[in-house]
């Protein structure tokens, strides 16, 4: 069976002006990653407007903002705006939706916190009637990829994962799991994570090699520190000892030939062949990437 092959986005995180925006944006093309991805968070860039400007100053790479963040939006209106997007995109949009995890966010945009439950059936819904009008030939506006560009939903959760293998293109799998305090994340270990993994396959078993899945690597330490490298993480509860944080598959540090072989034990061990980080790590995982590509 042929492997499917390596693909690496980067997760850009900063606001700036539209000079430094786009040459960020190239300086990622150049290093060579496939995806410049834009999270959907408060106090970060407006994630479709920021990819419209990514589009007019790369060529290559795929754009998407990762994750939209589906408590923010109605349907119809995120419906649109993604269509939008696409059309002014030239077709390189890659969608990707996650419940929202951050209450504070919530609370700041003045919309209501639902239950984890109640935020899974909004997810589910938005999948669905995003889906339902997209293929909608009388819909507008219409997206350039038809009948709509390939869809990533994120998370940890059964439910997340279950309708990401029922409904998505590409399972992206955060690493990550609720913390002992509200807002705050604890890390998968390489068992918990192969759990997720088994679980996806188990809800989609006739699509399950049709899935690309994805990893967000939280850390990235080239030839340095691993816990200096996770001290500066936010939202993360940082109670691991050396040995188990030295078993985060989502904390890669060593030399770039180490990491690669490590990525290429992941795609072996879970399937994942699509790896994003985020802008800090841009410039030292791409001679991963390099490495990976010989």
């Amino acid at each position: 069976m042929t492997q499917r092959p390596f693909r690496f986005g980067v997760n850009l995180l900063t606001p700036s002006s539209r000079t430094e925006w786009q040459a960020r944006c190239r300086e990622a093309e150049d290093l060579g990653y496939d995806v410049i991805a834009v999270p959907d968070h408060l106090g970060m860039p407006a994630p479709l407007s920021a990819l419209v400007s990514a589009a007019e100053a790369t060529t290559r790479p795929r754009l998407s903002a990762f994750v939209l963040n589906t408590g923010f939006y109605h349907p119809a209106v995120l419906a649109r705006d993604l269509a939008g997007t696409d059309a002014l995109l030239n077709g390189r949009l890659k969608i990707a939706l996650g419940t929202g995890y951050v209450k504070t966010e919530f609370d700041t945009a003045g919309i209501p916190w639902r239950s984890a439950a109640e935020r899974v059936d909004h997810l589910e819904h938005t999948v669905l009637e995003v889906r339902r009008l997209l293929a909608d030939p009388r819909h507008r506006p219409r997206p350039v990829q038809e009948p709509m560009p390939p869809v990533s939903i994120a998370g940890n959760g059964d439910r997340v994962l279950g309708i990401a293998a029922t409904h998505a293109d590409i399972v992206a799998f955060s690493g990550a799991a609720p913390g002992r305090n509200p807002g705050m994340l604890r890390f998968l270990g390489p068992d918990a994570l192969a759990r997720r993994v088994a679980h996806v396959r188990q809800a989609a078993p006739h699509r399950f090699a049709d899935l690309e899945l994805n990893l967000l690597v939280h850390a990235v330490a080239i030839d340095g520190d691993r816990r200096e490298a996770v001290d500066r993480l936010p939202r993360f509860d940082h109670q691991l000892s050396d040995r188990d944080l030295a078993r985060v598959p989502t904390v890669l540090s060593g030399h770039p030939a180490e990491i690669a072989e490590r990525l290429q034990r992941y795609r072996e061990e879970f399937g994942f062949t699509y790896f994003t980080v985020s802008e800090p790590a841009m410039r030292e995982f791409a001679r991963v990437v390099t490495a990976l590509r010989g």
